[in-house]
């Protein structure tokens, strides 16, 4: 009977094992499955968005076969013809195979084909990439990152095909392409491929696909684990001063899974370059999860990669823009490619959050395959909801220990404060502890500057970074952080900053009237601690919310600490005089302080300050707590700046000479409107009177907000007990404040 019940067990094991081992066979088996695509076809005329996506995508395909194929040798950077016609290709190759397999047209496969033959008449004596800017160039493309943009997408229409081709076709391309391109961004640049980066992701998922296309063990192994034996030395660098090679740290896609995503799904170069790596994490984790469930890719780390899809949504404005943190592109946002993949693949693989189909609804296509089909049949089926973005504190670090980056966010959007006091970000990094950036209604406020580059512009430095980023973007004075004697955080030095992160004091978003961040910073400047705590608060004799800023500091000597507000917008009023002077000139002569203008010095007239500037419409006041021996600066970007390649953004910046503690306390109040077609302005003028210290101590700071009305807030913040069980009394001007928690908030009668 006991035999009996093992031949049965042995026998139910081996008839889940055998359909495994077919499925690992079949083609498509990627991204597209073959019981996916027969339901896919059984579903067409029926879905809406997923018809209008097909018939899209039908449209752009026929037009580039109409064309021809066209594989120039390798001659430019990027935004030239000859990398953004291989760009193209790629992109194209997969569409119109992800076409065969829906449509069951042959002449899509016919135009993968062509092209891939055409690939493999050309690759076998391709020389490395002409332009030798890169530390890692490739052959297709300058930069082996490319190289590995196009194996990724070009596995993807391999694995479509498949079957169309005959075995002496695959066998060519196996051996006179693929293998040989794996290998060569894998084998032969090491330097790329391992190390833990956005670079190497693509690298590693790259080798990894066409390897399971293959059915090639070596390769798949080689995509997770990275290459035992690299040659590498430890300490080598890559073009923009990141380390390639860290002593003792593992390499591969499961280790750039483990290591710059944190437990919150938060990634550690930031959310333009979350954006961007997210495609081959997806896309790789998925085809693993297809084609080897087993190793359970999509589940590492606690199910990380789905959790980042909602992080990265979360660190975007009103409008969908992903917030510039660290080298950022403005204007990129989740209608990008990569996020309908990541939006589409989240929602059918993960608990089909309803929430997520509102994004996907406005990105207005989904994907050609099983999770696309999943999000337009729901959509179709009316199960949206909206993706209420909440404010959020995301933790950095692979232990979510090093610091983190919140969003405040007040209504519906009306205002999010940005607040970043994360890790450094790998070589993507700036180096602006406790930067705070202010967003109402998606328009910048109070702007992050991004980086120095127009991508895929050929004209600038052919679409790639420019020298400026280095000099300006990445240092501390461009961003809205405090500055020590003109000198960046760390002293702008990349083996410095990668070694500390700031701490968190407190987050608490539990109330509608007020929410805090408070964060320090012990590093940037040996001897010195910045602690700085941002709130959105809603006094009730404010129409609007207002925005507090309280940036104390503590330094064992004196210096110079300039804090900026790069303000959008234009100028209004200020009730401080100020010079202009009769030419521009530098503020300095490094740390990006060259490339800023002096357009206008001036001195406090009182001990609240006041600048009234007008963007987008609305109207703006920052009023602060200033000293009679500040100096006020109104600068320029755009000093030493002959290729023009700088936005000439402007800032106010206070300045604060020969002081060692010190404390700079500021509100910015949105209140009014104007209207460019009725010509009339409604409430252009602040409602604040005065902004007070009222309190300070190393335990306590205590800010009282007055208006024209006569009405007071106060808020404290305890800057030494955080806990949110913590009793706390304090006597201030005769009264006595009781109050449980990190801070108090209340309105004086």
């Amino acid at each position: 009977m006991k035999l009996n019940k093992i031949k049965a067990t042995l026998m139910a094991l081996m008839m889940l094992i055998i359909p495994l081992e077919l499925q690992s066979k079949e083609h498509p088996k990627l991204i597209l499955t073959k019981a996916g695509v027969e339901t896919i076809r059984k579903s067409l005329g029926q879905v809406p968005l997923f018809d209008a996506s097909v018939a899209s995508t039908k449209q752009q395909v026929d037009i580039e076969i109409a064309l021809g194929i066209d594989t120039p040798i390798p001659t430019d950077y990027s935004g030239g013809y000859t990398h953004e016609r291989h760009k193209k290709n790629f992109v194209i190759a997969q569409k119109a195979g992800a076409l065969y397999q829906i449509l069951d047209d042959d002449k899509y496969a016919e135009y993968v084909r062509d092209m891939l033959f055409q690939y493999e008449a050309m690759y076998k004596d391709l020389p490395v990439h002409p332009k030798p800017r890169s530390y890692a160039r490739g052959k297709l493309f300058w930069q082996c990152l490319n190289d590995s943009n196009w194996l990724l997408y070009m596995a993807q229409a391999y694995d479509s095909i498949y079957t169309f081709l005959s075995e002496e076709e695959r066998q060519r391309l196996n051996q006179n392409l693929f293998r040989p391109f794996a290998d060569f961004i894998s084998i032969e640049n090491p330097q790329f491929y391992n190390r833990i980066h956005n670079h190497s992701t693509w690298g590693n998922a790259a080798v990894g696909m066409i390897g399971l296309v293959m059915d090639d063990q070596e390769l798949i192994d080689r995509a997770l684990y990275g290459i035992e034996d690299d040659g590498l030395e430890v300490g080598l660098k890559d073009d923009d001063g990141g380390f390639i090679k860290v002593e003792g740290q593992k390499t591969g896609f499961l280790a750039n899974l483990e290591n710059p995503f944190s437990p919150d799904g938060y990634y550690t170069e930031g959310p333009y370059y979350q954006r961007y790596a997210m495609y081959p994490f997806l896309i790789f984790a998925l085809a693993m999860d297809n084609v080897k469930p087993e190793l359970k890719v999509f589940q590492h780390k606690d199910g990380v990669l789905l959790k980042a899809v909602n992080a990265l949504l979360n660190l975007s404005d009103a409008e969908g823009n992903f917030f510039p943190l660290n080298d950022a592109q403005k204007g990129m946002s989740y209608f990008s490619a990569s996020l309908v993949t990541a939006v589409d693949i989240a929602y059918h693989y993960g608990d089909q959050n309803p929430q997520l189909l509102s994004v996907a609804e406005k990105q207005g296509q989904v994907l050609l395959d099983q999770s696309g089909l999943s999000v337009a049949v729901a959509l179709r089926d009316g199960k949206t909801q909206p993706f209420v973005k909440q404010s959020i504190n995301l933790s950095d670090g692979a232990e979510g220990d090093e610091g983190g980056v919140a969003v405040l966010r007040y209504g519906v959007e009306d205002l999010a404060v940005v607040f970043k006091y994360a890790a450094q970000g790998l070589s993507h990094g700036h180096y602006d502890k406790l930067s705070f950036s202010l967003y109402d209604r998606g328009d910048e406020v109070i702007q992050d500057y991004g980086l120095v580059r127009f991508v895929n512009i050929g004209q600038k430095g052919g679409g790639n970074y420019l020298k400026e980023n280095q000099s300006w973007a990445k240092q501390t004075i461009a961003h809205n952080s405090l500055t020590q004697d003109q000198t960046s955080h760390f002293k702008g030095k990349y083996e410095i900053g990668s070694q500390h992160h700031s701490e968190l004091h407190f987050f608490d978003d539990s109330r509608a009237d007020v929410q805090v961040v408070s964060a320090r910073e012990a590093n940037a400047y040996p001897g010195t601690e910045m602690h700085r705590t941002m709130a959105i608060i809603k006094p009730e004799n404010f129409a609007t919310p207002l925005v507090l800023d309280i940036m104390k500091v503590t330094s064992e000597a004196k210096h110079q600490y300039d804090l900026p507000f790069y303000f959008m917008g234009q100028v209004l009023q200020t009730n401080f005089d100020y010079e202009i002077p009769s030419s521009l000139a530098p503020l300095g002569d490094s740390d990006g302080y060259q490339h800023l203008y002096l357009e206008g010095k001036g001195k406090p007239s009182s001990d609240s300050t006041q600048f009234n500037w007008l963007v987008e419409g609305k109207f703006y006041t920052l009023t602060s707590a200033t000293n009679v021996t500040d100096e006020l600066l109104f600068a320029r970007v755009g000093a030493q700046d002959p290729e023009f390649n700088l936005r000439r953004d402007a800032a106010l910046i206070f300045r604060r000479k020969d002081v060692g503690d010190s404390l700079f306390v500021s509100v910015i109040e949105p209140h009014g409107r104007y209207s460019p077609v009725s010509e009339l302005s409604v409430n252009p003028k602040s409602n604040m009177a005065a902004l007070k210290v009222a309190f300070d101590t190393e335990a306590y700071t205590a800010v009282v907000i007055e208006t024209l009305d006569n009405k007071s807030s106060l808020f404290i913040v305890a800057n030494r007990d955080p806990a949110t069980s913590a009793k706390h009394h304090l006597k201030i001007g005769g009264k006595h404040y009781s109050w449980l928690g990190p801070y108090h908030l209340e309105v004086i009668k």
